[in-house]
């Protein structure tokens, strides 16, 4: 059964952020918050944890459409091909923040992702989400836990998070309540950038 960790986002408990990333580097899952909805995650170079994901949430790993949860834009060149200064600065402007972005893979990408053209990253505007990655050493990769009751869409409560999802994962963080709405997707892999999904954040970025 897992842990409900309570961490604060003002000033992350060093100690408590280190039993998270052993339980990541173990092949553990996360629930944990982030600046839009609560995510669930696993280390991004760990298969089995990837598969146990993929399991959750019913779709085969090579074709799961998942973040890349990153402390900064210096972790971008691990897994992102070179992007042109136009790219970037939107990029810079919008985050950290509530945007995931799709962007061109590079050849670095993990081999359970090596299929793919283009790869979803999130910055999010979160310190525990951010200092976890930065722990860690690597990105967390990331898929939002939607709820199934269409009205609500996203739990925003930790502790009925933790009810929920406490025999499927390791460790619930509860960052105190989440938010209900999901990030904004917007595509940068081609010449302009594309809306996919509008969420939190706000498209005056550009």
């Amino acid at each position: 059964m897992a842990e409900l960790i309570k961490i604060y986002p003002e000033n992350p408990n060093p100690k408590e952020i280190k039993r998270v990333v052993d339980v990541l580097k173990k092949g553990g899952l996360i629930i944990y918050p982030t600046d839009t909805v609560y995510g669930l995650g696993c280390d991004i170079t760990n298969t089995k944890a990837l598969e146990k994901i993929a399991r959750i949430k019913g779709v085969k790993l090579a074709k799961a459409n998942w973040s890349f949860i990153c402390a900064d834009l210096s972790n971008l060149s691990d897994y992102v091909r070179q992007i042109d200064t136009s790219t970037f600065k939107i990029l810079k402007r919008a985050l950290p923040g509530p945007y995931t972005f799709i962007l061109p893979g590079n050849n670095n990408l993990p081999k359970e992702f090596k299929k793919k053209k283009t790869v979803g990253i999130r910055i999010p505007n979160n310190s525990i989400a951010r200092t976890l990655v930065e722990a860690l050493g690597n990105p967390i990769v990331s898929t939002s836990i939607r709820d199934e009751d269409e009205l609500l869409e996203y739990t925003t409560d930790p502790e009925l998070i933790y009810e929920k999802w406490r025999n499927l994962v390791d460790i619930v963080i509860d960052g105190g309540y989440g938010d209900n709405m999901a990030s904004t997707v917007i595509d940068l892999s081609e010449d302009e950038p594309i809306v996919v999904r509008e969420g939190k954040g706000s498209l005056d970025i550009f």
